[in-house]
């Protein structure tokens, strides 16, 4: 089965030409970034100028590498751009990694240039940190060996990261795909970004479709959730909230009554939302929790931006999908991944995602399953380990659920008002025996990665169980 809408459309190819044309275009005194304060399009078109003449003093051209390791600040989009305009390949680190992650990306990444930044205070909880760029030149660093523009890491949730490589004029194709998304938020309004800006969600579906479609940007000051309800009530413009489902969550749960009047949606990805938290979401704030599905390697790829096909999912215009063999394959002209690769993800014009799916040939409507590497054999039986984590998580006092099969089914935890033994008994009911997992591992909260997206590598969840049970 596939489904397809029209042909994607052409973008302008000449480097850097595309920054001033898609993001930095518009009247000087129009709002489109807030950081503490309002900052209008004029003033970030003077700042990329100048951080673009630093980058120039320090070596780098067009064709040149450079690798960005700044939190979320005003001087991390004004050095982004800049790089950018002159027709640098920019890589992107979360500033969140420690510095032995870092030497090691860098050293498979190889950049010319390194930008860093020493934070003024604490970052800890907060949207956005005031930072002073520090250039590295590294002269062991190489030129860009292909025309791409943007360099990512993976998340890294299910194992190693990979490096996914984009084009600008794949970057335009995916805003003009945002702007066919009729609930998506308009010239005029308010975007409350909660997602990482290094990474694919929060850097094209927030910063720089915002900066494109000429809606004002807005970093909550404190990422708790009254800090993110001041930021909504900040501003006078009808205003969506951009994130992982992780502070959906943190929302629905708050205390009171409190209903912000300019909140008109939440939109959150990254990975599936828990069953019931989109009814919870708009009881708690009587908005629509839309989701969206994407990967870092194709950006945004199908929605649900109304809620209310939960938990299928549209194809965005020019996205073609097919499901073969129960797996969910994408069209895409070329590989996304540079340096080596496993050539079974992509193959023939279709990368393959991985995802167990089935699509809806009267609607087009494509509903992801979970991942096809979670189904494993227990004493010759399939069991689908989506299924057991999706049972776990529907249980009272289950906030939330992570399983994987290492020595067996394991699953890892985190209650409120229940305990171990209740859920064991419980899922006597629930699963047959052989889907029940071998051991619960009970965590105050589970691991995430820097995106928030909950940490499913095997190893890495074991390490945080066996470090709490050493506690």
């Amino acid at each position: 089965m596939s489904v397809s809408t029209s042909p994607r459309p052409s973008a302008p190819a000449l480097p850097g030409s595309w920054v001033d044309h898609h993001l930095l275009a518009g009247a000087p005194d129009q709002p489109c970034l807030h950081l503490g304060r309002s900052i209008p399009r004029g003033e970030l078109r003077d700042l990329v100028a100048s951080r673009q003449h630093r980058l120039i003093e320090a070596g780098l051209t067009t064709g040149g590498t450079v690798t960005l390791c700044l939190p979320p600040s005003l001087d991390y989009v004004a050095v982004l751009l800049a790089a950018w305009r002159l027709g640098a390949q920019v890589s992107l680190l979360d500033h969140r990694l420690t510095t032995a992650e870092v030497e090691r990306a860098l050293d498979r990444l190889a950049p010319q240039l390194v930008v860093t930044g020493a934070s003024v205070g604490s970052t800890a909880m907060r949207g956005y940190a005031e930072v002073e760029p520090v250039l590295t030149v590294r002269p062991a660093g190489r030129p860009a060996a292909t025309g791409h523009g943007l360099i990512q890491l993976s998340s890294g949730s299910t194992g190693p990261s990979k490096v996914i490589a984009r084009t600008p004029e794949d970057l335009v194709r995916e805003l003009e795909r945002y702007d066919r998304l009729p609930d998506y938020p308009r010239r005029g309004e308010r975007l409350v970004l909660l997602a990482s800006a290094v990474h694919v969600l929060g850097l094209v579906g927030g910063l720089l479709q915002s900066l494109h479609a000429g809606v004002e940007l807005h970093l909550p000051e404190r990422l708790t959730g009254p800090g993110i309800l001041r930021a909504v009530a900040a501003g006078e413009r009808p205003t969506t909230l951009l994130g992982v489902p992780f502070y959906a969550e943190l929302l629905a749960a708050l205390p009171g009554d409190e209903r912000p009047t300019r909140l008109r949606r939440m939109i959150v990805a990254g990975e599936p939302t828990r069953p019931g938290l989109a009814g919870a979401f708009t009881e708690r704030f009587g908005v629509p929790l839309g989701t969206m599905f994407g990967m870092t390697e194709l950006g945004m790829i199908a929605t649900d931006l109304t809620g209310r096909q939960h938990p299928a999912v549209a194809p965005a215009h020019g996205m073609e999908l097919r499901v073969v063999d129960g797996e969910l394959l994408i069209a895409a002209a070329a590989s996304p991944y540079l340096g080596l690769a496993d050539p079974s993800r992509w193959h023939d014009g279709w990368l393959h995602t991985r995802d167990a799916a089935t699509l809806d040939p009267a609607t087009g409507l494509v509903t992801v399953l979970g991942r096809l590497d979670s189904q494993v054999a227990i004493g010759g039986l399939k069991v689908d380990l989506t299924e057991v984590e999706r049972t776990i998580a529907e249980l009272p006092g289950v906030t939330e659920a992570v399983v994987v099969h290492q020595d067996g089914i394991q699953a890892y935890l985190a209650l409120d008002g229940t305990t171990a033994d209740a859920v064991r008994e419980r899922l006597t009911v629930e699963l047959a025996a052989y889907k029940r997992p071998r051991q619960l591992h009970v965590l105050p909260a589970l691991p995430r990665t820097t995106t928030g997206k909950t940490l499913r590598d095997p190893a890495a969840l074991h390490r945080a169980a066996a470090a709490h049970a050493a506690r």
